[in-house]
């Protein structure tokens, strides 16, 4: 039996849950996602999940107006006497601690009102609580998806929108370029995404591991993420179309030059191996090839693809053949450069020849009749035609011996001379304004008679070794 005090202390802790309670079902009756999911054609789990709740719901108000009455009646019986009689206590208990309409059973069965324990009050909160809390989790997944995805997914469309007029004016259209076809694809998905959204917000829920709060959770942005990531490439795609559109004329008129240099380069080549196979007589001239038809045939692709606006095959196709046609124009200069290599010597060897005849000259030695014989021998074999390079540098080297030698004997004379008329200059002198042996860079000038002679011998001998023209 509840005493008076207990009973009034009861009563105010009932009145104070009865308004919290109320408070929360309104908010909850009230709450933007709720009138939406009433208001909304929903499918899948989320039409399962609001059917249950919308149960769930009816059940809870159910169940607080009871308790409401309840609260009402025993405020009424309460307020009867200031001083409750045993009737009224004994009514009083049997208001607050039976079981309500809704509320559950008690967990072994048994009616809690009977064995007058309060049990029954306390499991109607129990209730209220709980389906409060599952209805709750239902609405503010759904609001927190409506909130989010829907216009993210409009501002994505406008993008796109403006994305495909952009593709259709530069010719990225669906059949003509991959980029054309994506744009199709993301643009329909995008569209299916956002009816799925708004029919079953909860399939795009991902509820927090471990919380127990209502609406723990955040919306699931995989499909977005990757339409808007599918949008970016096809964005950049139709950068590079634009970009190339806007740059291939232009370089398909380098392309046509270095080729046209590349085939002027061949064609002088060819020109010199004819010179150098009249001229030069045994020496090997590396055979010139034609000019690559291959990379005319595809530069003749890649305006055809410009004239098609084929940009997505022009720009891989134009970075390709820039590439191939420098190396083209490399090749082209080594391939003259290889073939004029004997012409080179041969300049080379009558530039020595003439600078061994200019310095005998300077010494007065060019009247030495064996001098003279070797100047002739080898100025006529590097100016005559076919040329042998081989025979050629032979001379060259016997003459620079020769000359060497002479020079060194009208370096000897004159310091005799000098020394037997008390002169001033200094042993191995030369008078004539010649230098000393040395002179010139010659290496050979410092070599002694004997090893001239051989050289002279080495030159001559038919294994001797080639010169450096021949390798080359």
């Amino acid at each position: 039996m509840l005493s008076r005090e207990e009973a009034d202390r009861r009563l105010a802790r009932l009145g104070v849950e009865h308004e919290a309670i109320e408070t929360s079902l309104l908010a909850l009756q009230d709450h933007a996602g709720r009138r939406l999911l009433e208001g909304t054609e929903l499918i899948g789990a989320t039409a399962e999940r609001w059917t249950a709740a919308e149960k769930e719901l009816a059940a809870l108000w159910a169940c607080f107006e009871e308790w409401g009455k309840r609260l009402e009646d025993a405020r009424a019986v309460r307020a009867r006497r200031r001083f409750p009689g045993p009737e009224e206590l004994a009514r009083l208990v049997a208001l607050l601690e039976e079981k309500p309409a809704g509320s559950p059973e008690s967990a072994d069965g048994d009616d809690t009102s009977e064995r007058g324990a309060p049990g029954g009050w306390a499991a109607a909160v129990e209730r209220l609580n709980t389906g409060y809390a599952e209805v709750l989790d239902v609405v503010v997944a759904a609001d927190s998806v409506w909130s989010a995805l829907p216009a993210r997914i409009d501002l994505l469309g406008a993008e796109l929108r403006r994305l495909t007029a952009l593709a259709h004016s530069s010719g990225v259209r669906p059949g003509s370029h991959p980029a054309g076809d994506d744009l199709a694809r993301v643009t329909g998905d995008l569209t299916a995404l956002r009816a799925e959204v708004l029919a079953d917000p909860l399939a795009f829920w991902l509820p927090a591991e471990g919380s127990a709060t209502p609406g723990a959770g955040r919306p699931d942005t995989t499909r977005y993420d990757r339409a808007a990531a599918l949008i970016e490439d096809i964005r950049r795609e139709v950068d590079a179309v634009i970009a190339a559109r806007r740059d291939s004329e232009e370089r398909l008129v380098r392309l046509r030059d270095v080729l046209s240099r590349a085939d002027r380069t061949l064609a002088e080549a060819r020109l010199a191996r004819g010179e150098v196979l009249s001229r030069i007589a045994a020496t090997e001239v590396p055979v010139i090839t034609g000019p690559a038809s291959a990379l005319r045939e595809e530069l003749t692709a890649a305006a055809e693809y410009r004239r098609d606006s084929q940009w997505h095959r022009l720009s891989p196709l134009l970075d390709s053949l820039e590439e191939r046609a420098q190396e083209e124009l490399e090749r082209a200069r080594d391939a003259l450069t290889a073939v004029t290599a004997p012409l080179a010597v041969r300049a080379e060897l009558r530039g020595r020849l003439d600078a061994y005849h200019a310095r005998a000259g300077r010494s007065g030695a060019e009247g030495d009749p064996e001098l003279t014989r070797h100047y002739d021998t080898a100025r006529r074999m590097l100016w005559s035609s076919p040329c042998d390079l081989r025979a050629a540098e032979r001379a060259v080297i016997r003459y620079r011996v020769a000359t060497t030698e002479r020079l060194a004997e009208v370096g000897a004379g004159a310091a005799g001379g000098t020394a037997a008329s008390g002169g001033d200059h200094a042993p191995g002198g030369d008078p004539a304004g010649g230098g000393s042996p040395a002179r010139d860079g010659d290496p050979a000038r410092g070599h002694s008679p004997g090893a001239r002679s051989s050289e002279v011998a080495d030159a001559e001998r038919p294994g001797s070794p080639e010169p450096p023209g021949a390798a080359r």
